[in-house]
């Protein structure tokens, strides 16, 4: 009986083990909060801050120093982001769902710090920052 035991609370270890694990990593995606610290990050050239939105999003309103990457799109800029791999890359986009999905893309290419802006776009205009206009 003790042995039927054991074996049941190794079962049980094992899978709660294996379930903090998979946790881990779908809630592993770092934020930035919307803030002048970062567009100083970014003036000063520390981080790479990509709007995955469309060209007309991006030109409607983007934050200062945003480059465009549209999210359907974003494998096309691999060379151009090849630099940035194991540098901070903030994603952002109107409420957060292509960001999310450009944040996977780069991650599954290895790329070690890509965060998402918390609150996107939305939370930006929301919180009374700077929205650069073409």
């Amino acid at each position: 009986m003790r042995i039927v035991v054991v074996f049941f609370l190794f079962i049980v270890g094992v899978a709660l083990f294996a379930t903090l694990q998979c946790t881990a990593k779908a809630t592993s995606q770092a934020s930035v909060a919307a803030s002048p610290y970062l567009i100083e990050r970014v003036a000063n050239k520390d981080w790479l801050l990509i709007d995955v939105r469309s060209p007309q999003e991006f030109a409607d309103g983007h934050i200062p120093g945003a480059v465009n990457m549209p999210h359907e799109n974003i494998n096309d800029y691999l060379s151009e982001l090849e630099n940035h791999k194991n540098k901070p890359i903030i994603i952002y986009c109107r409420s957060g769902r292509r960001a999310k999905l450009a944040m996977k893309v780069l991650e599954d290419l290895d790329f070690s710090e890509v965060m998402h802006l918390e609150g996107d776009m939305l939370g930006w205009s929301a919180a009374g920052m700077t929205v650069d206009r073409m």
